[in-house]
C-alpha cells in the first residue's frame, strides 16, 4: 500500500467518523431551518431585506456548495482566476435557482443533490491530479464548474418549490435572495482564501494537499451516498 493511499484511506476513515457521529439531517444541506420555512410559508408581497438575508444564511450554512469552492480555489493563486471560476459557479447557480423557482423547471431532489456530491468529489479528484494520471486525458475545468453550478443552483431550488412561495412578489424576492446568496458567497470565499494563503505560506502546504483533498472526496461521496439511499428509500 502507497503513503499516498493509506493518506486517503486514514482521511476518509476519519472524515467517515466525524460525519456519522453527526445528526443524519445535517446531511441534507439543502434543507431549511423550521423559522425560515416558516417566513417562506407565510410571506406574501415583496420583502427584499429578509430573503436576501436568508440567502446569504443558505451560503453560510450550505456546505456542499462551500465544499465545492474550497475544491476550485484550492490551486488558485491569480486573483484574475479567482474571479474567473467564481463568476462561472455563479452564473450557473443564478440560472437553476431562478429557472428552477420562477418557471417551474423541476428535478428530482435527491438525484440534484447527489450530482452536488459528485462534484466536490469531482474536483478533488481533480486536484489530486487524477484525470492525468489514472484516466490519461483532463477535462475542461471551467466548462466543469459552470455545469456543476447549474445543479447547485437546482439543488436550492428544488427545496425552495416545496414550499409553495407565494407568487405575488416572487420575482422580487427571489432576486433578493439571490442577491444574498451571492453575498454570502463572497464573505464565505474571502474566508477560504485567507485561510489558503496562510497555509500556502506554510512549510506543509504542497505536502499535504493531497491528504486534504482525500477528505474533500470522502465527503464528496458520504454526500452522494446519503441522497442515493435517500432516493431509493423514497422511490420504495
Amino acid at each position: 500500500m502507497t503513503k499516498a493511499w493509506r493518506h486517503w484511506s486514514l482521511s476518509a476513515g476519519l472524515l467517515c467518523a466525524l460525519l456519522l457521529a453527526w445528526d443524519v439531517d445535517v446531511l441534507a444541506a439543502h434543507g431549511v431551518a423550521q423559522d425560515d420555512a416558516r417566513f417562506f410559508l407565510t410571506n406574501v408581497g415583496a420583502a427584499i431585506g429578509p430573503f436576501m438575508y436568508l440567502g446569504a444564511k443558505h451560503m453560510f450554512t450550505g456546505y456542499d456548495h462551500l465544499l465545492f469552492l474550497v475544491g476550485v480555489l484550492f490551486f488558485l493563486y491569480r486573483f484574475r482566476d479567482v474571479v474567473t471560476y467564481v463568476s462561472l459557479f455563479t452564473l450557473g447557480h443564478s440560472v437553476t435557482l431562478l429557472a428552477g423557482v420562477l418557471w417551474g423547471v423541476q428535478a428530482n431532489s435527491f438525484i440534484v443533490d447527489a450530482i452536488i456530491g459528485l462534484s466536490v468529489v469531482y474536483k478533488a479528484f481533480d486536484n489530486m491530479d487524477g484525470f492525468r494520471r489514472f484516466l490519461g486525458f483532463q477535462p475542461n475545468t471551467k466548462l466543469a464548474v459552470l455545469m456543476f453550478g447549474l445543479f447547485h443552483g437546482f439543488g436550492l431550488a428544488t427545496t425552495l418549490q416545496e414550499l409553495s412561495l407565494s407568487k405575488e412578489g416572487l420575482v422580487t424576492n427571489m432576486l433578493s435572495f439571490n442577491v444574498g446568496v451571492e453575498i454570502g458567497q463572497v464573505l464565505a470565499l474571502m474566508g477560504v482564501l485567507i485561510a489558503l494563503s496562510f497555509w500556502r505560506t506554510r512549510g506543509g502546504f504542497l505536502k499535504h494537499a493531497f491528504l486534504a483533498n482525500a477528505c474533500l472526496m470522502a465527503g464528496g461521496f458520504i454526500l452522494m451516498g446519503y441522497q442515493i439511499v435517500g432516493y431509493l428509500v423514497n422511490a420504495s
